[in-house]
């Protein structure tokens, strides 16, 4: 599925980025690609890492890893990755990069935000089809994906700020 490939993923927000970058005009636009690119790769990076350390420390079976519901699932992969699965990175990942490129673009392109955000909760729903994770598990994403956004946004507004005034 292609919602459910990294790959796509990074894909589509790099087109984002590109465009995003192309729309500041000034001079100070390396270093404004330089926070821009660290804000992000720390996003990820914090978002995908804290769902691993939740995944280790819970250890909550994914889907089609209980023996008690597999039966029931209609498993697309022969493989559904790690065994714990508790809370989805990929939800974290999407949402926290729908969220962080939202607030930056929010005041020039609404239509792109709804994007985003369609493009998030699809990312998510294909991780309970594909019988990887619970609802739970999304929603956690979800919403940890979005606290990290908002709290690296606010970082990121600061650090541009400083670089405007300089």
């Amino acid at each position: 599925m292609f919602l459910s490939k990294t790959e796509a993923n990074v894909i589509v927000y790099l087109i984002v980025l590109i465009a995003y970058i192309y729309s500041i005009k000034n001079y100070k636009r390396t270093k404004i690609l330089l926070l821009l690119i660290i804000t992000v790769t720390m996003l990820i990076t914090i978002s995908d890492q804290t769902s691993n350390l939740f995944k280790d420390t819970i250890q909550r079976l994914r889907p089609c890893y209980n023996e008690q519901i597999t039966d029931s699932l209609r498993l697309v992969k022969e493989s559904c990755g790690g065994r714990y699965g508790f809370f989805s990175a990929h939800a974290s990942n999407s949402f926290s990069l729908a969220i962080f490129f939202g607030l930056l673009l929010r005041s020039s392109n609404r239509f792109l935000i709804l994007m985003f955000t369609i493009y998030a909760l699809l990312i998510s729903y294909s991780r309970i089809y594909l019988g990887v994770h619970y609802p739970i598990d999304i929603l956690a994403g979800a919403i940890f994906g979005s606290i990290y956004a908002l709290v690296l946004y606010k970082i990121y507004l600061y650090f541009f700020n400083f670089l405007h005034k300089s």
